[in-house]
């Protein structure tokens, strides 16, 4: 191919222009936004009180040992909330500006609604080493009548985790879509139609 026929190859690719979005349907686009941000809003306010409601009840437990691991667990617990609170926040904000005016601006609101479900997925399986944690403080510090065998402390710690990281699992997935899933596919569903 020579150089003329690559200029009007060039010239006679037409550039499609990204579709603008309709003003009925950012509207339609406005309602489950809000209601994401609403969820979203409600979950930060019930993880400060539920984080609140745990350092009191840590600075009632006696023996002193046992406060201290339960507060470091708590504070760790903590950290990795504000780690993940930090990036929803981020969705938070990108999700409070004016409602997307192009194809292109959606779909990558879209892209980023996806990528924040695989950060909330991965919130809930996180507690996954602190569950162990609770269960060898709750071993090692509640009197048993007769002292647990090896075995004993092994299944119920391996079984603990199993069923916890399954519960862990479940439960982040059906909160996940309860509170912003079903919202998520209305706006999935608006994207597939302006693909048409």
């Amino acid at each position: 191919m020579n150089i003329d026929e690559l200029k009007n190859t060039w010239n006679e690719d037409i550039v499609e222009e990204t579709p603008e979005i309709s003003i009925e349907q950012r509207n339609k686009l406005h309602l489950p936004l809000e209601k994401i941000r609403k969820n979203m809003r409600v979950e930060f306010w019930w993880m400060i009180g539920i984080f609140v409601f745990a350092f009191l009840v840590c600075s009632v437990c006696r023996p002193f040992k046992l406060q201290l691991y339960i507060t470091v667990l708590i504070a760790s617990m903590l950290l990795v909330t504000v780690f993940f609170f930090s990036k929803f926040f981020t969705l938070y904000n990108e999700i409070s500006n004016p409602a997307p005016k192009t194809y292109d601006s959606l779909k990558d609101l879209v892209m980023q609604l996806n990528l924040n479900k695989q950060y909330y997925l991965s919130y809930y399986i996180s507690f996954a080493p602190f569950l162990v944690c609770e269960i060898l403080i709750v071993l090692e510090f509640i009197p048993w009548p007769k002292p647990l065998s090896e075995l004993k402390i092994a299944v119920v710690l391996i079984s603990t985790v199993t069923v916890g990281l399954f519960l862990l699992y479940i439960v982040g997935r059906f909160w996940y879509q309860r509170y912003y899933g079903r919202y998520i596919q209305y706006i999935e569903n608006l994207l597939e139609e302006l693909k048409r």
